[in-house]
């Protein structure tokens, strides 16, 4: 006999598992104002910590409905959830990528709404949010300070499109010191073809597959979960390009998966290889390898996990004597040979996958043009005359 359906409002039984560091994650279905069934979860401390966090969702939650009107005695904490809603369906009509519903929801959870949350919409200032991202910035990083600030913009920018707000004030918080965009740090020619072979000589970096998988970060421009989710359908040995057609995400209930879509629209997009990196594809590649097959798989096989791998690089890095660089500097270090070259910016978003180019670029101009000119200039990494 089928379970009877959720009524408005309400949810159905909690189930709990246990995470990594004795942590706990409770979840429920909660059957939404408009009579979707969604997942609700929070995470704790202790079984009971996560029960706590995950009822009191639930009755803010409960508060929340989009068609009465948002007015400034409403509560931050039932805003939150209101806006956090509207994430869960983007996520649900694939607008959104889950990790940015993750992130949205750890620091509505850890930031937000324990400092905001019982204040009233008009009792928001610009000082108090100010505030707020100062000691997250001191307490936990610019990068997490950087992230709070985008969710209590988006929070505080739904009150004001229901009129509880004549401005968001978040709109008003200076910017993070550090977190402005400024000149990239890269790696200059030397240093690149210095790391590589350092790399190669490390003795883990043989173990976890990273000689071949940073080789080809360097060679495109790829993020890593661009370059995690190379399929060898996707690579054209012959025509010595690469297709990029998702990115690697880590699902909650799912595991690791290649989401069919990059980071931007931009994101589609065919590049050329330098020959150093043609031979390396083709001497790792399998005799009759499926379309679908991963070219970097984990060590122990399946998908590889980002976070496992830049976990893996920071220690080849430190090790190497790197310890300033990451994974993004290989993108910053790609553009920034490509525009020492001479080449255009409008090639360099084409490689990169950027989408912040203009209009008459986008559209009139060849935006996916696969001759970027990258794999000439990216000639020069082959390392012929590297040192250790």
């Amino acid at each position: 006999m089928p379970r009877p359906p959720l009524e408005v409002g309400t949810y159905g039984s909690v189930r709990y598992y246990k995470l990594a560091g004795r942590r706990v994650r409770a979840e429920t279905d909660y059957c939404d104002y408009d009579g979707r069934v969604r997942r609700v979860r929070r995470t704790g401390v202790s079984k009971a910590d996560a029960d706590q966090r995950l009822k009191r969702a639930l009755r803010d939650r409960g508060r929340v409905d989009q068609s009465e009107e948002i007015t400034p005695d409403t509560k931050v904490a039932v805003v939150a959830e209101a806006w956090f809603t509207s994430i869960e369906e983007a996520v649900s009509e694939g607008r959104k990528s889950p990790n940015t519903s993750r992130l949205y929801r750890d620091r509505l959870d850890k930031q937000v709404i324990p400092a905001l949350g019982e204040l009233r919409v008009r009792q928001v200032t610009v000082s108090r949010v100010d505030r707020l991202i100062r000691v997250t910035a001191k307490n936990h990083g610019k990068s997490t300070a950087k992230a709070v600030r985008t969710v209590v913009s988006g929070v505080l920018g739904l009150a004001v499109r229901h009129d509880a707000l004549s401005m968001n004030v978040a709109k008003g918080v200076i910017r993070i010191e550090g977190l402005a965009q400024g000149v990239a740090v890269a790696l200059t020619l030397e240093q690149a073809v210095l790391l590589r072979a350092r790399i190669a000589a490390h003795p883990k970096s043989a173990g976890w597959d990273l000689p071949d998988f940073t080789d080809v970060m360097l060679a495109t421009g790829l993020r890593i979960g661009e370059a995690a989710a190379i399929t060898w359908g996707a690579v054209d040995l012959d025509g010595k390009t690469v297709e990029v057609r998702g990115t690697v995400i880590r699902e909650r209930g799912k595991g690791l998966w290649i989401k069919p879509k990059p980071k931007s629209k931009s994101g589609w997009r065919k590049l050329e290889l330098p020959s150093w990196a043609v031979a390396m594809l083709r001497a790792r590649r399998p005799e009759n390898p499926g379309a679908d097959d991963p070219v970097f798989t984990a060590p122990l096989g399946g998908l590889r996990d980002p976070s496992n791998t830049n976990a893996d690089l920071r220690v080849v890095f430190d090790d190497a004597g790197f310890e300033w660089v990451t994974s993004h500097v290989y993108r910053k270090t790609v553009a920034t040979l490509m525009d020492d070259s001479g080449l255009p910016a409008r090639v360099i978003a084409d490689q990169l996958g950027h989408a912040k180019v203009s209009m008459t670029q986008d559209v009139y101009l060849g935006r996916k043009a696969q001759r970027t000119g990258a794999a000439a200039v990216l000639e020069a990494l082959s390392g012929e005359n590297e040192s250790t």
